[in-house]
């Protein structure tokens, strides 16, 4: 098996604990666990004083094509463009592939 885990960390251009950064966290979780093939999708606040994002999204897939077909989804493509390309100041991205499972 293929599994990989993609994983995101951003800051976003609202305040923390703004209304705007509420609904971008959980329209993130709503719209993005619902498309085919993405599982244990987690979202999360940053607390690390090595690292100085503050959000994360996380998801597994079962394979390179479900990972895949994540990113081409519609409803991905559209997040994308209208929210996280707006709302978003950086972030940096990081996608494994399983070697070992215990």
């Amino acid at each position: 098996m293929e599994a990989i885990q993609h994983m995101v960390i951003f800051d976003l251009k609202h305040a923390a604990e703004s209304p705007l950064t509420d609904k971008f966290l959980k329209d993130g979780l709503t719209i993005l666990c619902q498309i085919p093939g993405v599982k244990n999708f987690q979202v999360y606040n940053q607390i690390s004083p090595k690292n100085d994002f503050t959000y994360g999204f996380s998801m597994n897939f079962d394979s390179k094509v479900d990972f895949e077909n994540y990113n081409n989804h519609p409803a991905h493509v559209s997040f994308v463009q209208d929210r996280w390309m707006k709302e978003v100041v950086r972030f940096q991205e990081i996608d494994f592939k399983s070697l070992l499972v215990k």
